[in-house]
C-alpha cells in the first residue's frame, strides 16, 4: 500500500480519474468538447506548496519515473493545484510510447539518465483544483475549460495546454495533422457534465483504428522451437471471470525468446477463470497444442479487425505492453462487437 504525503487539498491521492467509454463513431449534436487522444501515461498532478505528487491512472506513484515532470510542475508559479493530463515523450515529429515504457525501471540512475536524454511533456486537459484551493469538480466541463485556459497562462517548459474545440470543422484537421504521430484518436466530453471520478458517462473515446487492452492469461510454445509462440488473450466479464478471446503471434522472434523464461516463471493455473483455450488441433504437435496458464497480471494492447461470437475472428496484432493498465479494467465494454453473420454471407 502506498504511503502518500499529506496534502491540504480537496482532492488527494489515491484518486480515480474520470474514464471514457470507447465508441465506434463520434457523438452527434451540440454539447461536446473534442480533444486529441494522447498515447501516453495518464497523470493526475497534485501540488500543495513544495510537495508535488504525480499519480497514475491505476493509482500508483509516477513521480519517481518522471523527475523532469516533478521539476517542471515545481517551476510553475501557482503553489496549489490538481491537474489531469497525460505524459508523452516527443520523438521527432511524433511521440514514443516505447520510451515511456523504458521509464518504468527500478534503478534511479537509469531513470535520471533517460529523463535527461528523452524528457517528457505533460499535456494538461483538466483542472480539478485551482490555485486558491477551490474544488472545481462539480463545475461543467465548459467552465472548467475556461478556468484551465486562464490557469494555463502560468504554464511553461514541459507543461502544455492540450488543445480542445467544440467546432466539428476542426476534427478533420485534427486527424490530418495528428494521426500517425502518436495520437490514436479523439476524446469527446459532455460540456455540461462535471468531473465524474471513475465514471464513463461523461466522456467518450474514438480511435482511428480498432484496438483492445487484453490480459495475457496464457501462452503456447512455437511449433518448431522451445520459445513462446503465441500470447493467449483474455477479457473480464461483469462477473469477474476472465475469458479466452483470441491470440497474438506477431511478436519478433527475439522478443518471444526473451519472454520465454519470464513466462515460464509466471506459470500459474487456471490462467482463465471463464472460457479457456481449446485443446490441440489436428495439425499441432503435443508440445505446441498444450497451452500454459499464466498469472493474469500482464496487459497488452492489440489491434483487431472483427470481434464476433465472443472472440476475435482472426489473430490480433501485438502493439505494446500496458503496465499502466489494471488487468481488471480489460473488459468486453471496450470492444466494437459485431453480429455473427451466417456462413457464406
Amino acid at each position: 500500500m502506498t504511503d502518500w504525503p499529506a496534502l491540504e487539498l480537496p482532492v488527494r491521492p489515491p484518486f480515480e480519474p474520470m474514464l471514457a467509454k470507447l465508441v465506434r463513431k463520434l457523438p452527434e449534436g451540440d454539447g461536446w468538447q473534442f480533444e486529441p487522444k494522447w498515447d501516453g501515461f495518464r497523470a493526475l498532478c497534485f501540488r500543495d506548496g513544495d510537495t508535488i505528487v504525480i499519480q497514475s491512472r491505476a493509482g500508483q506513484p509516477l513521480g519517481r519515473y518522471f523527475p523532469e515532470m516533478v521539476e517542471a510542475l515545481g517551476a510553475l508559479e501557482p503553489r496549489k493545484f490538481v491537474l489531469d493530463g497525460e505524459i508523452v515523450i516527443p520523438h521527432g515529429d511524433t511521440f514514443s510510447f516505447d520510451e515511456l515504457l523504458m521509464r518504468i525501471h527500478p534503478a534511479e540512475s537509469r531513470v535520471k539518465k533517460l529523463a535527461q536524454e528523452t524528457p517528457g511533456v505533460l499535456q494538461v486537459f483538466d483542472l480539478l483544483v485551482d490555485e486558491r484551493g477551490a474544488d472545481l469538480r462539480t463545475l461543467p466541463c465548459s467552465e472548467r475549460r475556461e478556468r484551465l485556459e486562464s490557469f494555463a497562462r502560468a504554464f511553461q517548459g514541459r507543461v502544455k495546454l492540450c488543445q480542445a474545440t467544440r467546432d466539428r470543422k476542426d476534427l478533420a484537421r485534427f486527424e490530418e495533422e495528428l494521426r500517425g504521430k502518436g495520437i490514436d484518436g479523439l476524446m469527446a466530453k459532455r460540456v455540461e457534465a462535471g468531473y465524474r471520478s471513475g465514471d464513463r458517462s461523461a466522456m467518450q473515446k474514438f480511435k482511428w483504428m480498432r484496438t483492445a487492452d487484453c490480459v495475457v492469461g496464457g501462452y503456447r510454445y512455437a511449433a518448431t522451437d522451445t520459445i513462446v509462440g503465441s500470447l493467449l488473450l483474455g477479457l473480464y466479464d461483469e462477473a469477474g471471470l476472465l475469458h479466452h478471446v483470441g491470440f497474438s503471434s506477431n511478436m519478433k522472434k527475439g522478443d518471444r525468446k526473451e519472454l520465454t523464461p519470464r513466462f515460464e516463471a509466471m506459470r500459474k493455473p487456471p490462467g482463465f477463470s471463464g472460457r479457456a483455450p481449446g485443446g490441440p488441433s489436428r495439425w499441432a504437435t503435443e508440445r505446441t497444442g498444450e497451452w500454459q496458464p499464466l498469472d493474469p497480471v500482464l496487459v497488452c494492447e492489440v489491434e483487431y479487425d472483427h470481434f464476433t461470437g465472443g472472440r476475435f475472428r482472426h489473430g490480433c496484432k501485438f502493439l505494446r505492453w500496458r503496465p499502466d493498465k489494471p488487468p481488471r479494467e480489460c473488459t468486453f465494454d471496450q470492444l466494437v462487437i459485431e453480429k455473427e453473420r451466417p456462413e457464406g454471407l
